[in-house]
Protein backbone atom coordinates (compact mmCIF):
# COMPACT_ATOMS: atom_id res chain seq x y z
CA UNK A 1 0.00 0.00 0.00
CA UNK A 2 1.23 3.65 -0.93
CA UNK A 3 1.58 6.41 1.53
CA UNK A 4 -1.24 8.33 -0.35
CA UNK A 5 -3.05 5.18 0.13
CA UNK A 6 -2.41 4.25 3.86
CA UNK A 7 -3.16 8.04 4.75
CA UNK A 8 -6.93 7.74 2.43
CA UNK A 9 -7.06 4.70 5.08
CA UNK A 10 -6.44 6.40 8.25
CA UNK A 11 -8.91 9.09 6.86
CA UNK A 12 -11.44 6.95 6.24
CA UNK A 13 -11.13 5.39 9.45
CA UNK A 14 -10.99 8.91 12.06
CA UNK A 15 -13.79 10.23 10.08
CA UNK A 16 -16.26 6.78 10.63
CA UNK A 17 -15.01 7.27 14.75
CA UNK A 18 -15.56 10.50 15.20
CA UNK A 19 -18.95 10.27 13.17
CA UNK A 20 -19.91 7.04 15.36
CA UNK A 21 -18.67 8.74 18.42
CA UNK A 22 -20.74 12.16 17.57
CA UNK A 23 -23.95 9.62 17.21
CA UNK A 24 -23.69 8.40 20.90
CA UNK A 25 -22.38 11.26 22.31
CA UNK A 26 -25.03 13.94 21.19
CA UNK A 27 -27.72 10.87 20.34
CA UNK A 28 -27.76 12.57 17.30
CA UNK A 29 -25.99 12.59 13.37
CA UNK A 30 -23.74 15.24 12.39
CA UNK A 31 -25.80 17.85 10.30
CA UNK A 32 -22.50 19.98 9.17
CA UNK A 33 -20.14 19.25 7.99
CA UNK A 34 -18.30 22.33 8.65
CA UNK A 35 -18.81 21.88 12.42
CA UNK A 36 -18.37 17.96 12.42
CA UNK A 37 -14.42 18.67 10.79
CA UNK A 38 -13.71 21.96 13.20
CA UNK A 39 -15.28 20.27 16.47
CA UNK A 40 -12.52 16.77 14.96
CA UNK A 41 -9.85 18.58 14.16
CA UNK A 42 -10.16 17.57 10.78
CA UNK A 43 -9.03 19.62 7.44
CA UNK A 44 -12.53 20.24 5.49
CA UNK A 45 -10.47 19.59 1.87
CA UNK A 46 -9.52 16.78 3.40
CA UNK A 47 -13.05 15.16 4.69
CA UNK A 48 -14.22 16.22 0.85
CA UNK A 49 -11.46 14.26 -0.53
CA UNK A 50 -12.66 10.75 1.22
CA UNK A 51 -16.25 11.22 1.27
CA UNK A 52 -19.26 13.15 -0.99
CA UNK A 53 -21.33 14.20 2.22
CA UNK A 54 -21.97 13.16 5.64
CA UNK A 55 -24.73 11.02 4.45
CA UNK A 56 -22.14 9.04 2.98
CA UNK A 57 -20.24 8.31 5.80
CA UNK A 58 -23.30 7.06 7.43
CA UNK A 59 -23.64 4.31 4.80
CA UNK A 60 -20.03 3.92 4.88
CA UNK A 61 -19.83 2.50 8.71
CA UNK A 62 -22.21 -0.11 7.36
CA UNK A 63 -19.78 -0.71 5.05
CA UNK A 64 -16.92 -0.63 7.36
CA UNK A 65 -18.89 -3.63 9.52
CA UNK A 66 -18.81 -5.69 6.43
CA UNK A 67 -15.37 -5.37 5.59
CA UNK A 68 -14.27 -5.72 9.17
CA UNK A 69 -16.25 -9.21 9.02
CA UNK A 70 -14.90 -10.19 5.41
CA UNK A 71 -11.22 -9.29 7.36
CA UNK A 72 -11.83 -11.65 9.85
CA UNK A 73 -13.03 -14.36 7.81
CA UNK A 74 -9.69 -13.97 5.48
CA UNK A 75 -7.58 -14.86 8.22
CA UNK A 76 -9.69 -17.84 9.02
CA UNK A 77 -7.59 -20.33 6.81
CA UNK A 78 -10.28 -23.24 6.68
CA UNK A 79 -12.93 -20.85 5.41
CA UNK A 80 -12.63 -21.38 1.86
CA UNK A 81 -12.59 -25.23 2.12
CA UNK A 82 -16.10 -25.48 4.41
CA UNK A 83 -19.43 -26.13 2.64
CA UNK A 84 -21.33 -23.27 1.61
CA UNK A 85 -23.66 -23.80 4.72
CA UNK A 86 -20.89 -23.00 7.12
CA UNK A 87 -19.43 -20.62 5.08
CA UNK A 88 -23.07 -18.49 5.64
CA UNK A 89 -22.94 -19.28 9.33
CA UNK A 90 -19.58 -18.68 10.25
CA UNK A 91 -20.63 -15.42 8.13
CA UNK A 92 -23.64 -14.14 9.67
CA UNK A 93 -21.67 -15.25 13.32
CA UNK A 94 -18.82 -13.32 12.23
CA UNK A 95 -20.79 -10.17 11.66
CA UNK A 96 -22.53 -10.22 14.80
CA UNK A 97 -19.33 -10.35 16.76
CA UNK A 98 -18.24 -7.35 14.60
CA UNK A 99 -21.93 -5.64 15.75
CA UNK A 100 -21.32 -6.46 19.00
CA UNK A 101 -18.35 -4.21 19.06
CA UNK A 102 -20.41 -1.48 18.17
CA UNK A 103 -24.08 -2.35 19.78
CA UNK A 104 -24.96 1.01 20.92
CA UNK A 105 -24.41 2.92 17.37
CA UNK A 106 -26.44 0.18 16.04
CA UNK A 107 -29.04 0.53 18.10
CA UNK A 108 -29.03 4.45 17.78
CA UNK A 109 -28.86 4.07 14.16
CA UNK A 110 -31.92 1.38 13.56
CA UNK A 111 -33.93 3.59 16.07
CA UNK A 112 -33.14 7.16 14.91
CA UNK A 113 -35.93 7.44 12.82
CA UNK A 114 -39.90 6.15 13.86
CA UNK A 115 -40.36 5.00 10.58
CA UNK A 116 -37.92 1.73 10.19
CA UNK A 117 -37.89 1.88 6.34
CA UNK A 118 -36.03 5.03 6.75
CA UNK A 119 -33.48 3.41 8.62
CA UNK A 120 -32.67 0.90 6.30
CA UNK A 121 -31.93 3.52 3.59
CA UNK A 122 -28.62 4.21 5.29
CA UNK A 123 -27.30 0.19 4.91
CA UNK A 124 -27.83 0.22 0.89
CA UNK A 125 -23.96 -0.70 0.55
CA UNK A 126 -24.46 -3.16 2.98
CA UNK A 127 -27.08 -5.26 1.02
CA UNK A 128 -25.16 -4.81 -2.24
CA UNK A 129 -22.18 -6.68 0.04
CA UNK A 130 -24.73 -9.13 1.54
CA UNK A 131 -26.21 -9.91 -1.72
CA UNK A 132 -22.68 -10.50 -3.34
CA UNK A 133 -21.19 -12.47 -0.79
CA UNK A 134 -24.62 -14.47 -1.01
CA UNK A 135 -24.38 -14.28 -4.41
CA UNK A 136 -20.96 -16.56 -4.96
CA UNK A 137 -22.65 -19.66 -2.14
CA UNK A 138 -25.80 -19.53 -4.76
CA UNK A 139 -23.96 -19.80 -7.63
CA UNK A 140 -21.55 -22.18 -6.70
CA UNK A 141 -24.80 -24.24 -5.73
CA UNK A 142 -26.15 -24.51 -8.96
CA UNK A 143 -23.07 -25.52 -10.96
CA UNK A 144 -24.31 -29.65 -9.97
CA UNK A 145 -27.76 -28.44 -10.93
CA UNK A 146 -29.79 -28.91 -14.40
CA UNK A 147 -30.72 -25.33 -15.49
CA UNK A 148 -34.28 -26.33 -14.69
CA UNK A 149 -33.67 -26.94 -11.01
CA UNK A 150 -31.54 -24.27 -10.52
CA UNK A 151 -31.98 -21.48 -8.45
CA UNK A 152 -32.31 -17.75 -9.37
CA UNK A 153 -29.48 -15.94 -7.83
CA UNK A 154 -31.03 -12.35 -7.54
CA UNK A 155 -34.46 -14.01 -5.59
CA UNK A 156 -32.24 -15.89 -3.14
CA UNK A 157 -29.47 -13.34 -2.33
CA UNK A 158 -32.11 -11.06 -1.84
CA UNK A 159 -33.89 -13.52 0.89
CA UNK A 160 -30.59 -13.81 2.46
CA UNK A 161 -30.48 -10.13 2.40
CA UNK A 162 -33.94 -10.39 4.25
CA UNK A 163 -32.83 -13.26 6.33
CA UNK A 164 -30.01 -10.78 7.69
CA UNK A 165 -32.22 -7.96 8.64
CA UNK A 166 -34.67 -10.30 10.28
CA UNK A 167 -31.54 -11.88 12.43
CA UNK A 168 -30.59 -7.88 13.27
CA UNK A 169 -34.53 -7.43 14.15
CA UNK A 170 -33.81 -10.34 16.98
CA UNK A 171 -30.43 -9.62 17.98
CA UNK A 172 -30.99 -6.05 19.02
CA UNK A 173 -34.03 -7.16 21.10
CA UNK A 174 -32.59 -10.27 22.15
CA UNK A 175 -31.68 -9.88 26.16
CA UNK A 176 -30.27 -13.81 26.64
CA UNK A 177 -26.68 -14.37 28.14
CA UNK A 178 -23.95 -13.90 25.54
CA UNK A 179 -27.00 -13.46 22.94
CA UNK A 180 -26.93 -17.42 22.74
CA UNK A 181 -30.97 -17.12 21.30
CA UNK A 182 -29.46 -15.29 18.57
CA UNK A 183 -27.02 -17.89 17.81
CA UNK A 184 -29.22 -20.20 18.06
CA UNK A 185 -31.58 -18.56 15.54
CA UNK A 186 -28.84 -17.83 13.07
CA UNK A 187 -27.73 -22.04 13.20
CA UNK A 188 -31.93 -22.18 12.43
CA UNK A 189 -32.18 -20.22 9.30
CA UNK A 190 -29.39 -21.15 7.53
CA UNK A 191 -30.64 -24.58 8.08
CA UNK A 192 -34.14 -23.65 6.88
CA UNK A 193 -32.28 -21.37 3.83
CA UNK A 194 -29.76 -24.48 2.36
CA UNK A 195 -32.72 -27.05 2.81
CA UNK A 196 -35.14 -25.15 1.10
CA UNK A 197 -32.31 -24.32 -1.62
CA UNK A 198 -31.60 -27.80 -1.85
CA UNK A 199 -35.60 -29.00 -2.42
CA UNK A 200 -35.32 -31.17 1.07
CA UNK A 201 -37.27 -31.02 3.78
CA UNK A 202 -39.50 -29.10 5.03
CA UNK A 203 -39.29 -29.67 8.95
CA UNK A 204 -36.92 -27.28 9.65
CA UNK A 205 -39.08 -24.48 8.46
CA UNK A 206 -41.46 -25.76 10.97
CA UNK A 207 -38.76 -26.25 13.81
CA UNK A 208 -37.52 -22.17 13.03
CA UNK A 209 -41.56 -21.22 13.06
CA UNK A 210 -42.01 -22.41 16.30
CA UNK A 211 -38.98 -20.87 17.38
CA UNK A 212 -40.04 -17.43 16.41
CA UNK A 213 -43.17 -17.74 17.63
CA UNK A 214 -42.17 -18.69 20.84
CA UNK A 215 -39.77 -16.47 21.59
CA UNK A 216 -41.67 -13.79 20.30
CA UNK A 217 -45.07 -14.49 22.12
CA UNK A 218 -43.30 -16.30 24.82
CA UNK A 219 -45.45 -19.15 24.21
CA UNK A 220 -44.70 -22.78 24.01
Amino acid sequence: MTKQATKTETMKTDILSAYTQHALEHEAFPTSVYKFCKENSIDEAEFYNTYASLDSVKHAVWQAFYDNTATLLAKNENFDSLSRKDRLLTFFYTFFEVLLLNRSYVLFALHENAQPMKNLGQMKQLRKAVKAFAAELIEEGNEDKTRLAQNPTELFSEATWGQLLLLMKFWMNDSSASFEKTDALIEKSVTVAFEVFDNTRLDTLLDLGKFLWKETTGKA
